[in-house]
């Protein structure tokens, strides 16, 4: 076998060790991407549970408030008609 053949025999496995690496690269930011969105998804989805709880706590306490001043104003409209 000739140098040159020898040095390109040596470039030839250097290229084939590059190219099974840089798969195994693609495959692990592959699994990582797809770890990260099911994060993401995940994260989404309790963002919007908590911000339709947070909505059913705002709406009911409203309507605590706004039932209670009505309350309130009824039962001063009827004390001042009465006397």
């Amino acid at each position: 076998m000739s140098p040159l053949e020898v040095r390109m025999a040596h470039l030839e496995g250097a290229f084939e060790q590059t190219t099974q690496r840089l798969a195994g690269f693609e495959l692990r930011f592959d699994a990582l991407d797809r770890k990260v969105e099911s994060l993401r998804s995940d994260l989404n989805a309790k963002i919007h549970a908590l911000a339709s709880k947070t909505d059913r706590h705002f709406m009911w306490t409203i309507g605590l408030i706004f039932g209670t001043w009505a309350t309130a104003i009824g039962a001063i409209v009827a004390a001042l008609t009465h006397h």
